[in-house]
């Protein structure tokens, strides 16, 4: 789906990125950097406003076919995807009410495959919020299991809130009593790749370190490249050989988050 005409190799693009609030993101540059990069479909996770708060560049920028969902708390989560593509079915959310209310699924349907946004909960502000996030998980892998029996290819694109090895953080040992880093989060985690989804950008570059994706507003974190890879471009089995490359643009700074592209191979999708 790649044009000539924006220069990008031939393929197509899929991005994934937490804005940490659209708003403050549109300050940080956001239309010009999609303008600039032109992904063929874009997941955004803790949109953090609803439609009528930014400008009509922002939730519908030229070329692009957008949906977002806000969460009825004001200020809060929600996700959105923009697509090139047409799109024939939007559905939102699972049979988990309160989940629901904070609008963290949201599923596009195209004619040969599906995209989801996808924001998981982060546990780190109390131990209730940390009971929500092992409630969502568990909920997620009866759900993500009934994605993968629909037999239908698709990508799951979203914040995790949760790095999976080691390698995925920048100190392991220092870490593993801290929310998102949690034995008990990574198992769940490793399930999900059992039941056959592929995490695609380790899968390409197995043993690479400094692949993070998240970085905390303290300590220079940023600065000092201290991150996390907690966002994630997840697909199913028969897509993984489609991908042709993967990877994080730590310099887009855009948000405490970096937007997680693929590449699939021209004609797949």
């Amino acid at each position: 789906m790649a044009s000539k005409a924006t220069g990008q190799k031939p393929g197509t693009t899929i991005c994934s990125l937490n804005l940490n609030g659209i708003r403050a993101a549109e300050r940080r540059g956001f239309s010009r950097w999609l303008k600039r990069k032109q992904p063929d479909f874009l997941c955004l996770q803790e949109l953090r406003a609803v439609r009528e708060q930014v400008e009509p560049k922002v939730h519908s920028p030229v070329g692009y076919n957008t949906r977002w969902i806000s969460a009825q708390k004001k200020g809060y989560s929600g996700v959105a995807i923009y697509s090139k593509g047409e799109v024939e079915r939007y559905r939102t959310g699972s049979e988990l009410e309160w989940s629901n209310a904070e609008a963290r699924i949201l599923r596009a349907d195209f004619e040969t495959w599906s995209l989801f946004s996808i924001y998981l909960p982060s546990g780190s502000s109390s131990e209730e919020r940390q009971t929500r996030k092992y409630e969502w998980l568990d909920h997620w892998q009866t759900f993500s299991a009934k994605i993968l029996k629909e037999g239908r290819p698709a990508v799951l694109c979203g914040d995790f809130n949760i790095a999976h090895e080691p390698i995925d953080i920048h100190a392991p040992k220092r870490n593993e009593k801290n929310s998102g880093f949690l034995p008990e989060e990574r198992a769940i985690f490793a399930k999900l790749l059992d039941q056959g989804w592929v995490d695609v950008l380790r899968t390409l570059h197995p043993t690479t370190p400094g692949l993070y994706s998240w970085w905390s507003n303290r300590g220079r974190a940023r600065e000092k490249d201290l991150g996390w890879r907690i966002d994630y471009c997840l697909v199913t089995p028969d897509l993984a050989d489609s991908v042709s490359e993967a990877w994080i643009e730590k310099r887009a700074d855009l948000s405490d988050h970096a937007p997680v592209w693929i590449r699939m191979k021209p004609g797949v999708l």
